[in-house]
């Protein structure tokens, strides 16, 4: 997505091998005009899979995932970091280890909100390793929902989460590839059509 790879070679920094920082305009401050034009290219390229709920993981997620759910005209489900103290319900859960915190956090959706009847689309912010959205898909499945396709705003190419996830036989679209942050410089590979 041009204006995206645009964003990331005007603001965005190279901290790293393998770490990206784009806090000015997605995982910290958010530029909703952006954001709203990556929803609406996840909507446009998964808008025949019958998609029923897109689910992310808070919070950098969320941007682009209710805009494609805004777009495609419907809910948008987010799995929390930590409970709170309302969520009381039956809770769906899975462990994400955390590439950028060093962390691993059990995510939790309540189950009133997915299930079976459900033809999910996964959106995230970043895909490296492939935690993240490994663990929203076992949180689908422990719903019985159907993950149609899996949405990635800027994916770390050289690292193994694309892999990961086209083994379990999942489409995914990323919008900007990185090939390499070597020398501090951003290289892109080819985005998804």
């Amino acid at each position: 997505m041009r204006e995206l790879i645009e964003r990331i070679e005007k603001d965005g920094r190279v901290l790293g091998e393998g770490v990206l920082k784009v806090d000015s305009f997605v995982t910290h401050q958010v530029d909703p005009e952006l954001m709203e034009k990556i929803g609406e290219r996840f909507a446009e390229v998964f808008k025949d899979a019958n998609i029923t709920k897109v689910v992310t993981i808070e919070a950098s997620g969320i941007a682009p995932a209710l805009y494609a759910a805004q777009t495609l005209g419907v809910p948008m489900v987010f799995a929390r970091k930590s409970k709170s103290l309302t969520m009381n319900e039956e809770l769906l859960t899975s462990s994400v280890y955390s590439f950028t915190k060093q962390v691993t956090s059990t995510i939790s959706i309540s189950r009133k909100f997915l299930s079976e009847k459900d033809n999910v689309l996964i959106i995230d912010d970043f895909l490296a390793n492939g935690q993240a959205a490994k663990g929203l898909i076992e949180l689908c499945q422990q719903a019985g929902a159907k993950v149609e396709g899996i949405g990635i705003v800027i994916e770390k190419s050289f690292q193994d989460g694309r892999e990961l996830l086209e083994e379990m036989g999942l489409k995914v679209v990323s919008l900007a590839r990185i090939a390499s942050l070597s020398n501090g410089k951003v290289e892109f590979i080819e985005e998804d059509a």
